[in-house]
């Protein structure tokens, strides 16, 4: 019971943080102008779906 705490609370914690990225990572991106972008193979419109499901 004690290991399966304790990774429950790392993986919760491991995916706070992968969110934390996202967001931080999806607000620089949405700095670049569109032809940038289309050249990290993504769009605005994406970014912009990206960041409603934030």
């Amino acid at each position: 019971m004690a290991i399966s705490f304790f990774r429950n609370a790392f993986n919760r914690a491991a995916a706070a943080r992968k969110h934390q990225a996202d967001v931080f990572v999806n607000e620089t991106l949405m700095k670049f102008d569109d032809r940038t972008l289309k050249t990290f193979g993504t769009s605005r419109e994406e970014l912009l779906r990206e960041r409603s499901k934030f």
